[in-house]
This record gives C-alpha cells, structure tokens and sequence, in this order.
C-alpha cells in the first residue's frame, strides 16, 4: 500500500503539461520473483519512476518498454525469462528464476478509469476490501475493452461492459473464486465465437490499521517503524503524555474515552502497552470488543496469566477461541532489549499473523517462500 500511494502522490504532483507517464504492473508471475504480482511503477519519460516491479534488475529495461507505450497510445505486455543462466537476458542477474509479464498501460490525462485514478479512488474509500479488473490481452474484437483496461469491481453489474454473457459468468465465478482465497491471480477465458480474454484479477485489502494504546516513550520508535513500513497508526492515548514527534507520524491520535467509538476491523492490530497492569486489564476487554485479529500485550507471561485469573474471577472470563488473537507477550523472539528492537520484533509479529506465516526462519522453511503460479 505504501507503494501504491506514492505512485497516486507522484501521479498527482506531476507537471502534465510537459510530463507524460505509464503504469508498469506485474501481472504474473510463474516460478520465483522478487516482487510479486500487484507490484508496480509509475514510470515518467522525463526518465522518473516511482515504485519497483523487481530488484532493480528490470528497471531500466522498463523504461525503455514505458515510453514506446506512451508513444504509442496503448498498452502492452512484455515477458521476462530469468529461467535461464543467459548473460544476455535482462534481469538475468537477480538469479530470480522465474517468468514475469508486465503490464505497460500509457495514462491518460484526465481520464478517471486510468489505472492510477482508480487506485486513488480505492484508498479514498471506507476501508474495504476491493477488486481491480485489468485486461491484459484479448484476441478478437472487443468493442467496449482493450489491453490496459482497469476497472473497480463492484458487483456483476460491473461486468457487462465485456459485452459477452458466458465470459463474465466465468469472470464472476472466478472473481468470487479469488475473493474466497484472498489472493491475486490471472484468468484467460473464450467466448462461444473464439474471441479471447487475459484478465488480471487483483485482490487489494486495505492496509494493515495498528492501534497503540499507551503513552510512554516506546510507543513512539513503534509508531515510527509502523509509518516507515507504510501502515496505518492510530494511538490511544492522552495527547498531553506523548512524545512530542508522535503527531508527525500517527494518522490518529483518539482519547482513551473514545476508544468505544473505534471500531477496528479484521485488518486492525491492537497493541497494548500502557506500562500500567490495570489500564491494560481494562484495555484488554476493550481490544476483544472488537473485529481485531490480532491483539498483542507488552510484558512478561506471568503478569498475562494474572490477568486472565483475575478477569475469570470478576466474572468476566476470556472464551477459550478468543485466546488465539491475543499475542502475550507481544512480538517474535529476536533477543530485542532496546524500544527499537521491541518495535522491529512486534511489527515483524504482526505481518506473520496477517500473512498466516508463523515467522520463523527462511531457510529452515520447507515450502516455498511464496506461492508458485
């Protein structure tokens, strides 16, 4: 998201009266890459990008693809092969081994359905889970789509601009197929009179929300990583009692007599890290009100446990199948002493809970690091 964003940032400050630019994406991916599909760059012919859809290795070739897109007025795919030890072969070098096609779609001046224009309007929108459309090839006439074309999914309304009722059922079933899974992937799908579609159905979540309640000197270096990585802040806490660089980097800062009114959703971490056992006991309840998947406690086990013992003996027990969001204590096991340190093992901990990875080490992982196409 924090890609996507300074794409949308970079789109918006461009001087388009001497500027024009093209939307590079990766669309697919087969066999190992070090972005994945989703991954893209904002590439300007003034010899400006912004973004990155590899290690470096295919940038440059990038540009070159950008500008004979723009100066064509249309969209195009270009294949990268890393496959083979070719010296020849761009992006050879990354030693990735793996296909990659990129989208190329040259962008429009003031035309909303660019691709870029509707990623803008995706981030302006309540925090929901959305669906982009993009046609990557077609063969065969189509009136109303071409390669390039974006569209926000919205329901199968949406749809009826293919003009062809068999291949947007076969959309529709694959989008919901998607949806299911929460994962991106590319579709190829023919209608009845041999015309041919490539689609590239993107799921994009919203970002990851983190809610810090607490105002001692940790909460800051964590918010910092947090904002660094490109994640949403929120601190729950007297603004009076925080550090004073706190307001440059959190999106929200709420009282904690507002916090009934925050309503954190399945994309939500909650951090509780008051230094103060009682606030936390209380703020503890708080947190499993809501959708929050993730809820993390800063301090050892012991004081944990006691919490769970006294809040049972209050009556107020925690249901055994709450147990599995609450993280005590909070973060993964990487020896951190320093805030710093806390701050990178609680956020590592947080991005292996939302990618359901348990967050031990690569090389010991016997799977693949990502899924293979």
């Amino acid at each position: 998201m924090k890609e996507i964003k300074a794409i949308i940032q970079a789109w918006d400050n461009m001087d388009k009266a001497t500027t024009n630019a093209a939307l590079a994406t990766v669309v697919r991916v087969e066999g190992s890459s070090y972005r994945r599909t989703g991954a893209r760059m904002l590439v300007m012919d003034n010899g400006l990008w912004v973004g990155g859809i590899s290690g470096g290795c295919l940038e440059g070739d990038a540009l070159k693809r950008a500008r004979l897109a723009i100066a064509k007025s249309a969209a195009s795919i270009v294949t990268y092969d890393t496959m083979d030890d070719d010296a020849y072969q761009v992006g050879v070098g990354l030693g990735c081994n793996g296909i990659i096609d990129v989208l190329f779609t040259p962008l429009q001046f003031g035309d909303k359905n660019n691709p870029v224009e509707i990623l803008k309007d995706c981030l302006a929108a309540n925090r929901e889970t959305h669906v982009l459309i993009t046609l990557m090839r077609n063969a065969g006439n189509w009136q109303n789509v071409q390669a390039g074309f974006c569209i926000s999914y919205t329901g199968s309304e949406s749809l009826k601009v293919f003009e062809e009722d068999v291949v947007a059922k076969q959309l529709l079933t694959a989008i919901n197929h998607q949806i299911e899974n929460n994962k991106s992937a590319r579709h190829s799908f023919d209608a009845p009179d041999g015309r041919q579609v490539e689609i590239f159905i993107e799921v994009l979540p919203p970002e990851i929300s983190v809610i810090l309640m607490g105002s001692q000197y940790d909460v800051y270096p964590l918010a910092r990583l947090i904002k660094e990585i490109g994640w949403q802040v929120t601190v729950v806490a007297d603004a009076q009692k925080l550090h004073a660089g706190i307001t440059q980097v959190a999106d929200n800062i709420i009282s904690p007599g507002s916090f009934t009114e925050f309503n954190g959703d399945e994309y939500s971490a909650i951090i509780l890290m008051a230094h103060d056992y009682k606030t936390d006991k209380n703020n503890l309840l708080k947190a499993l009100a809501t959708a929050a998947p993730y809820i993390g406690i800063l301090g050892p086990r012991s004081r944990f446990k006691k919490m769970l013992a006294e809040l049972a003996k209050a009556g107020t027990p925690i249901p055994v199948e709450n147990l599995h969001r609450i993280h005590a204590p909070v973060g993964l096991d990487i020896g951190a002493l320093t805030p710093e340190e806390i701050a990178l093992s609680v956020a590592a901990e947080i991005r292996a809970c939302f990618s359901k990875r348990e967050g031990g080490e690569l090389r010991f992982r016997n799977e693949d690091i990502h899924d293979r196409v």
